[in-house]
């Protein structure tokens, strides 16, 4: 049974839902955007982590230093938000936790968003701050990219970009209620409609759209990795909450990359809903969802 700490946040995610999807009449994007702010309260503050901004590859991130951590490892973050809303704002307090978790830095992403730069702008974004770390003398194995929602459709479709890059792949990936399916053809998105209190077909179809733009692939590998062929990806942890319409777009997405021959490990928690994980340090199974990263992903790393 979901804690007290997860029924008590249900307002809050109908809230959040309301601020972004409107209820009346459809908000403009501005309104949307605005409205994503709600995500970055939801966490707890975390402490004794410092944030400073940089351009990497050209594009502007925020490293997030927790005290005590690596300078040679690093996680990459892409948040979340459709590709059309979300900030690394929104993520302060998530990436902190992360930074604190794993002991070492981890790179808020602010990649370009849709419909001012649609589809493959992100991704292309993505590959460059990679490409930067490299050239920064971070090793590979000494990377890992990781990010929610359409983040987490990000953090696999890069993986990909990566791979056809030729370029080495990071040590580990952590994908969170990845959006790997576009259209929205997961059995879950019916199963699931009724408990899901942030995310259904209309408004992910609204947002594929605008992020695809009129002539757009629906099928792309690096816009919806669900068709991707996930031969010689690094090692993948999924995390998906049992609640969630998106449900289908971690389970088969796993199973299609443990058929390509990828370690993958998925944890799919029970009554979660979307991105639960942005509620770390003020819901318990928020705080064990980002502990059970830590524990995956530390000795990827090479960190204690």
């Amino acid at each position: 049974m979901a804690s007290k700490e997860a029924q008590a946040l249900r307002a809050t995610y109908l809230q959040l839902r309301e601020q972004v999807l409107g209820s009346g009449h459809p908000p403009t994007l501005e309104e949307q955007r605005a409205g994503m702010a709600m995500m970055g309260t939801m966490a707890s503050e975390p402490r004794g982590v410092a944030i400073s901004e940089t351009y990497a590859g050209g594009v502007r991130a925020y490293w997030h230093d927790a005290e005590g951590g690596a300078m040679d490892r690093a996680l990459l973050y892409v948040h979340g938000g459709g590709y059309v809303i979300g900030s690394p704002r929104s993520y302060e307090r998530l990436c902190g936790h992360l930074a604190k978790t794993l002991g070492c830095r981890v790179l808020n992403v602010d990649y370009r968003l849709a419909p001012e730069h649609p589809h493959p702008a992100a991704v292309e974004d993505a590959l460059s701050v990679y490409r930067w770390l490299l050239a920064q003398g971070y090793a590979a194995e000494h990377i890992a990219i990781s990010g929610d929602s359409a983040g987490g459709g990000l953090t696999l479709a890069t993986l990909i970009a990566i791979r056809e890059a030729g370029l080495p792949q990071p040590a580990g990936a952590v994908p969170m209620s990845p959006w790997t399916d576009l259209e929205g053809t997961g059995e879950s998105m019916i199963s699931r409609a009724e408990v899901d209190l942030l995310v259904g077909k209309e408004g992910l179809v609204g947002m594929a759209s605008a992020f695809l733009g009129p002539n757009g692939n629906w099928h792309d590998p690096l816009a919806a990795p669900l068709y991707a062929d996930f031969t010689g990806v690094c090692p993948l942890y999924i995390q998906v909450g049992g609640d969630e319409t998106l449900l289908d777009d971690s389970t088969r997405v796993a199973e299609k990359a443990k058929a390509a021959g990828v370690d993958v490990k998925l944890d799919v928690f029970p009554e979660m809903q979307h991105v639960f994980q942005a509620s770390v340090g003020n819901m318990p199974e928020a705080t064990d969802a980002v502990a059970r990263i830590g524990e995956w992903l530390r000795p990827k790393l090479g960190l204690g």
